[in-house]
């Protein structure tokens, strides 16, 4: 997982609005009924111009995607995912793309490389229209997570920050998990090394936790939340993590529902709208 930014396209926005522009984002579009982030739904990895035609044709809320720097000359920024280094769309029509749907965004970052002219490219565009966009990249190591994953906080904060005053920050950790060995949570220096760094930060900020880890980690995490009322979780997952749909419910009737995300596979959506009573939309 990645360090993550989300931004409210428009001039006149005010980083007190927090991740609920987002919210109202899509009630304003008649696409969910109230602020409730776990009627908000993604697709996944449209680093494509196949995959970004059929996640426009999707009923997902937010579409994700990864951002490099080409491997090669032009070195210009594209959508892709390590180890690839080359795509057959570029950040600049991507945009192009998406920008004519309703979409929300969600780009992530896994290094420094290609930020300034990415953030470049968004800012050339924000006046086309007012959306969601998420700018996802891990800043801190985190449980099971290796340090040399992580992206630079400082350059990435200095890149970003200047550049989109308005934007709502998602910073992460880096994980990892696995079902042969003990997997601890987010720790109480984990989440007060965060809260260090986002406390002094004017924007929103939303926090990508994994799912698996949730239940070592619902103390830290809900002392983590009470630190602003400009933070929220974005709860994801990996494709192979195993956990309980009850970690899920057990964040969503101890929280405020409007200030968690679930950003996790179709058929754990699927489990858990059904928990909660909602149909599970197919992204």
């Amino acid at each position: 997982m990645c360090f993550s930014l989300l931004c409210y396209w428009d001039p006149c926005a005010s980083g007190g609005q927090g991740v609920g522009a987002a919210l109202d984002y899509f009630i304003s579009k008649g696409q969910i009924p109230d602020r409730d982030g776990g009627q908000v739904t993604w697709y996944h990895a449209a680093n494509s111009k196949a995959s970004t035609a059929e996640a426009l044709k999707s009923a997902a809320h937010m579409i994700e995607a990864d951002v490099l720097l080409r491997g090669r000359e032009p070195r210009e920024p594209i959508m892709a995912h390590p180890p690839h280094s080359d795509s057959d769309i570029t950040l600049q029509d991507w945009l192009n793309e998406v920008l004519l749907s309703d979409k929300g965004i969600k780009l992530d970052f896994k290094s420094l490389e290609a930020v300034q002219s990415s953030i470049r490219l968004l800012e050339s565009v924000k006046s086309q229209q007012s959306r969601p966009l998420w700018i996802n990249a891990d800043i801190l190591p985190g449980p099971n997570g290796s340090p040399g994953q992580a992206v630079e906080a400082k350059g990435f904060l200095n890149s970003v920050c200047p550049v989109s005053p308005h934007a709502v920050l998602s910073l992460g950790w880096t994980t990892g998990w696995s079902p042969q060995t003990e997997n601890h949570g987010y720790s109480w220096e984990m989440v007060k090394e965060m809260e260090q760094i986002c406390g002094a930060l004017p924007q929103p900020v939303t926090f990508p936790v994994r799912a698996a880890l949730l239940r070592q980690s619902f103390t830290q995490l809900h002392w983590l939340l009470q630190q602003s009322d400009r933070y929220s979780l974005s709860v994801w997952t990996g494709k192979d993590d195993v956990y309980p749909v009850e970690d899920l419910l057990y964040l969503r009737n101890n929280f405020d529902k409007s200030r968690i995300f679930y950003d996790i596979t179709e058929a754990q959506d699927a489990a858990f709208k059904k928990a909660i009573g909602y149909s599970s939309i197919v992204k």
